[in-house]
């Protein structure tokens, strides 16, 4: 009975995880139609992450009398950077790689987070080396690739910030098992990771955005330059909208991966990807994935 509860608790929860994934991959294909700025959206999505995440732990202790989780500052920088960097530049190439790649080509390499994840959990001690276990996962990343190959027009560049995203997905996945799933830190609770995160994760992705968006950006008429007040606050809507999605999203991520592992995140989302796929060959324009925000979803 208690493993057909495990089994029903991570169900839920994968169908949770689902829900707001999905939402967010069709809002951010959405939004690049008109709105090319993958690295801004990001960092005001971080913001409204940590903003959000601050409110609900607000209301937490109202509600609870009892404190947060606070980290030290030498917990905070020696275990939580760590995260946070790999985490912010994960999402940071992957979106960086939506200017150059197909959706079919992100996907197929996108694939292969699952087998770093899997090295880094067997290194850090988090799986055990179990043939199975191996097996499954060489098949299911095996078949997403043949999956795609047919239909990827292929980019050396756009490959290359992918598959160093996959990499830095294993590692980001695997620290934050490490970081939820240590008792002593008390960041079990998704919205206490949250909130830790976001101000690193910013400040790690900030400068990619000052380097090849910056520029651009203040002289766009989408923003800096705008003629009209009422299409700013329409752009501003958006963005915040897309926010409250990560929000719902990260929380999801977190919370599956304290509660299972971050290789079962990994393998739920490439399930995921692959009900997805059909209808985003279908766009011409290259869809940008949940990963703008919280997942880099290996």
């Amino acid at each position: 009975m208690a493993a057909l509860g495990r089994a029903a608790l991570a169900a839920a929860l994968v169908l949770l995880y689902y829900g707001f994934s999905i939402g967010i991959t069709f809002y951010n294909k959405w939004l690049m139609k008109s709105f090319r700025f993958p690295l801004f959206m990001t960092l005001l999505h971080l913001l409204v992450i940590f903003g959000l995440s601050a409110l609900a732990r607000a209301l937490a202790r109202c509600c609870t009398g009892r404190p947060r989780a606070e980290l030290s500052w030498s917990d905070y920088l020696r275990r939580a950077a760590p995260t946070a960097l790999s985490t912010s530049l994960d999402i940071g190439l992957s979106n960086w790689s939506f200017l150059y790649v197909t959706v079919s080509l992100y996907t197929m390499t996108k694939s292969s987070a699952v087998l770093f994840i899997l090295l880094f959990s067997l290194l850090f001690k988090l799986e055990e080396v179990r043939v199975a276990l191996v097996l499954v996962v060489l098949l299911i990343a095996g078949g997403l690739f043949m999956f795609t190959y047919k239909s990827t027009q292929f980019n050396t560049q756009g490959f290359m910030l992918v598959l160093c995203a996959s990499f830095l997905g294993g590692i980001r996945w695997t620290l934050t098992q490490i970081l939820m799933q240590k008792a002593e830190l008390g960041l079990q609770n998704p919205i206490d990771t949250m909130f830790h995160l976001q101000p690193l994760m910013f400040l790690g992705l900030f400068p990619l955005f000052a380097v090849f968006e910056g520029l651009p950006l203040s002289v766009s008429e989408k923003l800096f330059r705008f003629h009209e007040a009422g299409v700013l606050f329409s752009l501003i809507g958006k963005l915040f909208l897309g926010g409250i999605l990560a929000f719902g999203l990260g929380f999801s991520e977190f919370l599956l991966v304290s509660r299972t592992s971050s290789l079962t995140l990994s393998i739920a989302g490439i399930f995921k990807e692959l009900a997805a796929l059909p209808c985003s060959l279908c766009s011409e324009v290259p869809m940008v994935p949940a990963t703008l925000t919280a997942r880099g979803r290996g």
